[in-house]
């Protein structure tokens, strides 16, 4: 066959015109409904993690709030805790102030880190002292039930005034519960009846906050030859009783009988005083 025969141009005509079809469907972008879904689906996917990141949640669960309590006086030096709180928990407590020198350094570093575990586990002052370190025991919890009580005043404080705002009927609620959380936080002092004793007279003073003893104090005890020695060692023990117990349910102390019976009777009147 001719190279210029009709047949042969058209057969190459048609086969050129099958491999520039091929060609240009080869190039083309995918661009059809799969290829748009799949596009879709990461669009979604992106916005779905967009939506699942904490916008600042984290920060406000973590946020932590630290309280000190009142610095308690002991016979060896004072005592003063500090509570680190999150969520109305106790998560740390730490004692900042705590007797020190001679004897003292050893019966801290003993006693101080006992007492911040306790207070942690029990989230309150009802911890047990620690043997050996009475007087540091004890103004440990006198500090840190004053610290509670800080804290508690606060979240109290906070609420009632978030209340406040919502109408009238709020608002007037809210007025008279902060003027009478506000009339128990203050301090007031109730002093006892005399105790006439064998050695001498006795006399409790006390002060109270929000109806817990913060203090107790003999205002008047036996003195004189072997009663000062015997009132200097009983008294400040019988104080830190009282606090810790919150009633007269103490115990005498050995060697002061007279005037522990003493410290009770009028401390128990005190206590109906305060009570009436």
């Amino acid at each position: 066959m001719r190279k210029s025969h009709p047949i042969r141009r058209a057969v190459l005509a048609g086969a050129a015109t099958v491999s520039g079809i091929v060609l240009l469907l080869s190039l083309k972008p995918a661009s059809g409904p799969a290829s748009a879904q799949a596009a879709g689906g990461v669009a979604a996917q992106q916005t779905a993690a967009a939506q699942e990141a904490p916008q600042g949640g984290s920060g406000q669960q973590t946020g932590a709030q630290s309280v000190t309590g009142e610095v308690a006086k002991t016979q060896y030096g004072d005592v003063q805790v500090r509570l680190t709180l999150s969520g109305g928990k106790i998560t740390k407590a730490e004692a900042v102030q705590a007797p020190k020198g001679g004897l003292s350094d050893q019966k801290t570093a003993m006693s101080v880190p006992k007492l911040n575990q306790e207070a942690v586990a029990a989230q309150s002052a009802q911890i047990d002292a620690v043997s050996g370190a009475t007087y540091t025991s004890g103004g440990y919890k006198q500090s840190l039930q004053s610290a509670i009580d800080k804290a508690k005043a606060a979240s109290g404080g906070s609420s009632s005034g978030s209340a406040a705002g919502n109408g009238s009927a709020g608002g007037k609620a809210s007025a008279g519960g902060s003027g009478s959380s506000g009339s128990s936080a203050q301090a007031r002092t109730v002093l006892g009846n005399v105790a006439q004793t064998q050695y001498g007279n006795v006399q409790v003073r006390l002060t109270l906050s929000g109806g817990k003893i913060t203090k107790a104090e003999a205002v008047q005890a036996p003195k004189g030859g072997l009663s000062d020695q015997k009132t200097a060692m009983s008294v400040p023990k019988l104080n830190q009783e009282a606090v810790s117990a919150q009633s007269a349910n103490i115990d005498a102390v050995s060697g002061a009988t007279y005037t522990s019976a003493g410290y009770k009777q009028s401390l128990q009147s005190a206590l109906d005083k305060a009570g009436g």
